[in-house]
């Protein structure tokens, strides 16, 4: 079997552009991936471009490891978020040529099963008024829908500082979320990357009572001795690793100690081949697994084909009830959280299929996510600057 080239699609929203690539064969088996960039999406069509020449065509895609290999090293420049994206849909969709053609799911091809189940939490849910009335009722909707795990911002423009009165607000917010989903689900607390060490150590102590199962890019994520400084001076969890975009580029976190969850996002780390190698790495550290998923319902898919052979695997996110979900129609198959999980697909492949005619009806768009703008959290560029 040979791959005789990709064809790619951008499903576009006002806040995200998602891309999902086809990889297609000589023996007429088509696999998918996606992935999801923030203002970049031209980028990465014409990297894709390139690589179909260069290195993707007349591939076996079988031969995973081999392709993944030549289009990092293949090209001599070092690879960054673009490359890394356009390689992980390449490769979570040879994943998918393989499953597909053996008639297996892809967690079988990488191990087998762990668990029939994975626990969802759901983010983009609080496009609303910044106030504690408007918070609560919409963390009470997420509940009712059955989730058991919900994240959110509550921290508006926030940049190293945050002033006594922001934090009075902040904190009204978290506490009216937690009011309105009880005691015994999931709180987790984003901070994007806001904040000082100084700023985010208060914060945390501030934050213990809402009982938060972690705290999300505390600091910026260039400077990991800050954030160790950060973990140091907080019994609550730290997690990170959505903006690391090469598994080996986590040894120094490792080796800080300063994370106790991970959150390599598949399909800007490469794939699903290289996520899991690095969650066995975590494995190693007594770090555990939770994927940064922004994307649609194939990069859903292929979390959870990582997440049902991975004993470290924590809860995986899940924006697509929330934010955009019109656009779950785009993928036939896609995954659903019911009772707060998903459950494993047994289907081959990534058990999933990208309608065409669907995803043309959301042509790409000029679209935008800036967390220093006010209004932020609604998810509309246009209405949310002054």
């Amino acid at each position: 079997m040979r791959i005789t080239g990709i064809s790619t699609h951008v499903v576009g929203t006002p806040w995200r552009n998602l891309t999902y690539v086809q990889v297609h064969t000589d023996e007429g088996i088509t696999g998918v991936g996606e992935t999801r960039m923030l203002g970049h999406t031209d980028a990465l069509l014409g990297y894709l471009r390139e690589a179909e020449a260069n290195h993707i065509a007349g591939s076996d895609p079988f031969a995973v490891e081999d392709l993944v290999r030549r289009m990092k090293y293949g090209d001599y420049g070092r690879a960054g978020e673009i490359v890394m994206s356009g390689i992980a849909c390449v490769e979570m969709a040879c994943w998918d040529i393989k499953g597909k053609a053996l008639g297996v799911p892809v967690w079988q091809l990488l191990g087998g099963k762990v668990t029939d189940k994975v626990k969802a939490y759901a983010n983009g849910w609080y496009t609303v008024e910044r106030t504690p009335e408007a918070f609560h009722k919409a963390a009470s909707t997420v509940v009712e829908r059955g989730y058991r795990a919900l994240k959110l911002d509550p921290f508006g423009t926030g940049h190293f500082e945050l002033d006594h009165a922001e934090t009075l607000h902040s904190l009204s917010l978290v506490e009216a979320v937690r009011d309105a989903i009880g005691p015994e689900t999931e709180l987790l607390v984003e901070m994007h990357g806001r904040f000082s060490p100084a700023t985010a150590v208060r914060l945390a102590a501030e934050l213990e009572r809402f009982q938060p199962s972690w705290l999300e890019e505390p600091v910026p994520p260039e400077n990991l001795k800050a954030l160790a400084k950060v973990a140091e001076k907080t019994p609550l969890p730290i997690a990170t690793g959505e903006r690391i975009h090469d598994r080996i580029e986590f040894r120094e976190l490792f080796e800080s100690q300063a994370a106790d969850i991970i959150q390599p996002d598949l399909g800007h780390i490469g794939g699903i081949g290289e996520t899991r190698k690095l969650a066995a790495t975590a494995e190693t550290h007594y770090v555990l697994v939770a994927p940064h998923n922004v994307g649609g319902s194939v990069l859903t898919a292929a979390s959870l084909q990582l997440a049902g052979c991975t004993p470290n695997f924590k809860i995986l996110e899940h924006f697509n009830d929330f934010a955009d979900a019109e656009i779950k129609k785009v993928v036939k198959g896609a995954p659903q959280v019911v009772d707060g999980y998903f459950q494993l697909s047994h289907e081959p492949g990534l058990g999933v299929e990208l309608d065409t005619d669907a995803a043309a009806e959301f042509p790409q768009q000029q679209a935008r996510f800036d967390l220093w703008a006010e209004g932020w959290e609604k998810r509309n560029p246009k209405g949310g600057r002054k």
